[in-house]
């Protein structure tokens, strides 16, 4: 139980307080994303036509505000900014018991979007100037581990008010989220208040930056190039949730029951092995070799399991497994590279705006691929597969030189006048 613990938590007193408010967070909103469909479609009324449209509308508002979300962390303070998102958060999952039409349905989950979109931009921030910069991605290791625990705890709590067959029980999963919400809220306020002393000097010279670096981080296009091939590398998600899961029903014989195991198997993995895979892992160029492991982790799934349309019985259940470990390990240490590179080359100055471009090149790294990848595996079959590992492959080649010109551009920028 101890080694457990220590692959889970730090040492160190704030990550360890760090890491319960994830597991708190990940805890309360795992619980009410596990009932969703069942709370959309049967509490609220809607059709599966409807949650898709509502959730497509949000995405679009999201992916329009993610810049001047971030721009708003940063004025705000991403400090603060993370304390009244999550307040907010908490506030919109309990307003979901007044949502009983697809207008309303449409307006909490635009807005929700947008306040966790806000937050999190504000959250990211604020970790990367509180966290020691020798241990960042490490200490970033250890709080996804614990998300991890969080979202499964939530899961299995969800999971029980679905096993009990009673609508009163999934109509007070919003209720019981916006609670836990609400005191994650309050473990935030106790975390330390060094932002608001980087808010204030970025407030002094609020004037000067905008004249230095143009007051916008989309500038740095290196910067956005980088992000976006990120997220081309973290379209393991989609072969993980998607195509794997449809590959296993229609194009083996491997039995159902299988899916449970392999879910299984990456929740397992994340939580125990997420801070080894970044162990190392702290500067630019050990960042963009932790995404090419990630990548050539990819690849080897891609070829593990194109196979498994022709192997029978225990080979085909073998070979998909391992697929499942590979395409985990593509997850583990894409991440570790992923927090390396955006908290490396993001400006200090302009924390929460370089979060919101970042979501901003992730998202267009990612939308693509569920229809991409579909389409590629189950049209082509091996061909496709290949195809799909071509295009990791070209992305491992090109993140290099995008963090290389996001650095230069840092690197002309001038450094801030001191008070």
């Amino acid at each position: 139980m101890r080694r457990l613990l220590d692959r889970i938590l730090s040492d160190d007193p704030l990550i360890r307080a760090m890491s319960y408010q994830s597991v708190l967070s990940a805890f309360g909103e795992g619980a009410f994303l596990t009932g969703s469909a069942v709370y959309f479609t049967q509490i609220v009324g809607l059709s599966a036509a409807q949650v898709g449209l509502g959730m497509t509308i949000a995405g679009v508002a999201t992916f329009l505000s993610s810049v001047p979300l971030g721009r708003a962390a940063d004025a705000f303070g991403t400090r603060r900014t993370w304390i009244a998102g999550s307040l907010l958060e908490a506030l919109l999952f309990g307003s979901w018991l007044a949502a009983r039409d697809l207008a309303a349905y449409i307006a909490v989950t635009t807005a929700l979007e947008l306040a966790q979109t806000w937050m999190r931009a504000g959250r990211n921030a604020y970790r990367i100037d509180v966290l020691p910069h020798d241990a960042r991605v490490r200490s970033l290791a250890y709080l996804r581990a614990a998300r991890n625990v969080g979202y499964t705890l939530g899961a299995l709590a969800g999971g029980l008010a679905l096993a009990a067959h009673s609508n009163h029980l999934v109509e007070a999963v919003p209720v019981v989220t916006a609670i836990i919400l609400l005191a994650n809220t309050a473990w935030v306020t106790r975390l330390p208040r060094l932002e608001e002393q980087a808010h204030h000097h970025t407030s002094d010279h609020a004037d000067a930056l905008t004249d230095l670096v143009g007051g916008s981080a989309l500038r740095n296009r290196g910067f956005l190039a980088a992000t976006f091939l990120d997220g081309v590398l973290a379209t393991h998600q989609v072969l993980l949730n998607v195509v794997i899961p449809l590959w296993l029903v229609q194009e083996t014989d491997a039995p159902r029951v299988l899916l449970a195991w392999l879910f299984g198997t990456n929740t397992v993995m994340a939580v125990l092995l997420q801070v080894a895979a970044a162990r190392g892992v702290g500067d630019v160029p050990t960042s963009v070799r932790a995404e090419r492991r990630g990548a050539l982790c990819f690849v080897v799934s891609c070829v593990i399991v194109l196979v498994t349309h022709d192997t029978t019985g225990w080979v085909t259940i073998g070979l998909v497994w391992l697929g499942h470990v590979t395409v985990t390990g593509s997850e583990l240490f894409q991440s570790a590279g992923q927090w390396g590179i955006q908290s490396e080359l993001s400006d200090p100055r302009q924390r929460g705006e370089y979060q919101g471009v970042a979501n901003l090149g992730y998202t267009l790294g990612t939308v693509w691929a569920p229809a991409a990848y579909t389409w590629l595996a189950m049209s082509w079959g091996a061909a496709g597969w290949l195809v799909v590992a071509a295009i990791i492959a070209v992305a491992a080649i090109l993140i290099a030189p995008a963090a290389r010109a996001a650095e230069r551009y840092l690197d002309q920028a001038p450094a801030p006048a001191t008070t």
